[in-house]
């Protein structure tokens, strides 16, 4: 079992209950570090003025929010647990789709560990498409086929028409009863795949499950570590709580399964998808969760379905990768704010929490730079006071992966703090401001796996 793992079990150790208490003391110290601030007089380099005391306060109140809806998250991760797999005969027949481009030998080794689950093949078909790639894609997916003729079909594109048309074609051919979509650049761990179609068994109402994602080349650098540390936050605490409401934001491409019938429902207005009058060519997995939340069906994850997945080694990648998520969710947000307003419910104020929550961090990230940029250059010495609201919102992340994760790797939390402020920092505001720009961003292929 993943460390980490028994955590989420049904009969969760007196180790889960303590890493809950430990959370909650960082959380409420996090809370009276806020409100000291409040007591204390406003600097002398900040202007005394209306308008910058109204920004100040604004941040505060925002500030204090945060803090309680982080509060609020715990309680709810600490209430999670994690479905047992079904049994062979409860599982429903499943078609898999791998949609690939230049990924070179790698999508052979992702249909290796779907085929090597612990799934029963007689209910267990496989799709991989080749987009268009430009490099030997297409023979290793037809190395993959030929491995197990009788499971997976291979099929090609003539050219590159992008991640949703690749999928779109993979939907309108699946047969199974549940649609699963694993990226080419990730691996299932053996009991992945039993795991993540569990809920659609055993809960009527859940209508997609997001898997838990991990980092595969964390062996490759500092930032790939990095992004591990990150990772853990978003899925095994952040989706946790999304799950506990019943409304997962975002099933990842990398590991997510759909019951069929509603990805009949909804499939054709999402290839056509639209957003500022541009087509919506990226962020198809957040599109897809929310396709499900509108035919009023819930979003789950299990922390149990894991896959590792490879990300970017270098900034100038992970910013694009960034870039390219936090322009979807732009979008998507706007949507699910607008499926809960037409929809106004009591069963909803979890979701609602969440959609109120993302959104602040996505508006005042602008204000934020610039707010932490001016107080540098104005005042140096206010650096020290920006460093330690860094330490103080990176123990949350830091106890978090040293106890679900490597306690000896846990303080990059505090490194990619520091790292996201000086690097990554930019993203959120370039994103509010072109956010129907819908480039892929990261699908370039190196010169030497160029085909010829």
């Amino acid at each position: 079992m993943p460390r980490g793992s028994h955590i989420f079990t049904s009969n969760p150790s007196r180790f889960a209950r303590r890493l809950v208490l430990v959370l909650v003391a960082v959380v409420l110290a996090q809370l009276a570090a806020i409100i000291w601030t409040i007591t204390q007089p406003i600097p002398a380099v900040i202007p005394d003025v209306l308008a910058v005391r109204g920004l100040l306060t604004a941040f505060q109140v925002v500030a204090i929010f945060a803090v309680l809806v982080l509060l609020w998250r715990t309680i709810l991760f600490g209430r999670y647990r994690a479905l047992p797999g079904a049994s062979d005969d409860e599982l429903p027949t499943v078609t898999v789709i791998v949609p690939a481009y230049n990924e070179g030998p790698q999508v052979l080794t992702t249909i290796q560990s779907i085929m090597f689950s612990d799934y029963p093949h007689a209910k267990l078909s496989v799709i991989a498409i080749d987009d268009g790639s430009l490099d030997d894609t297409w023979t290793w997916i037809q190395r993959g086929a030929a491995a197990f003729p009788d499971h997976v079909i291979a099929l090609r594109c003539p050219m590159n028409r992008g991640k949703r048309e690749a999928l779109y074609e993979g939907f309108n051919r699946a047969t199974g009863d549940v649609i699963v979509t694993v990226d080419s650049d990730s691996e299932l761990h053996d009991d992945a795949l039993r795991n993540l179609v569990t809920p659609l068994v055993r809960e009527p109402r859940v209508g997609a499950v997001a898997g838990n994602v991990r980092v595969l080349n964390r062996s490759q650098g500092a930032i790939p570590t990095m992004v591990d540390v990150v990772f853990t936050s978003s899925f095994e605490f952040i989706r946790v709580t999304q799950s506990e409401v019943g409304a997962v934001m975002c099933c990842p491409g990398a590991l997510s399964a759909y019951r069929r019938e509603l990805v009949d429902v909804f499939k054709d207005e999402w290839v056509t998808q639209t957003f500022l009058g541009a087509p919506a060519s990226i962020g198809e997995d957040r599109a897809m969760t929310n396709a499900v939340l509108r035919l009023d069906r819930e979003v789950r994850f299990q922390a149990n379905a894991i896959v590792v997945t490879k990300v970017p080694t270098d900034t100038a990648q992970l910013a694009r990768t960034f870039l390219r998520w936090a322009r979807s969710d732009v979008r998507e947000t706007l949507s699910l704010t607008q499926l809960l307003i037409s929809r106004l419910r009591a069963s909803d104020l979890g979701t609602w929490i969440n959609v109120v929550s993302s959104a602040l961090a996505m508006l005042l990230a602008p204000l934020a730079l610039i707010s932490v940029v001016g107080l540098a250059v104005v005042d140096p010495g206010t650096l020290i006071w920006i460093a330690a609201a860094l330490v103080l919102t990176s123990v949350f992340p830091a106890v978090l992966y040293a106890h679900l994760r490597e306690p000896r790797h846990a303080w990059w939390a505090f490194g990619y703090a520091a790292y996201n402020l000086l690097c990554l920092s930019w993203i959120q505001p370039y994103a509010l401001l072109t956010p129907a720009h819908s480039q892929w961003l990261t699908r370039s292929l190196p010169v030497a796996r160029q085909r010829t």
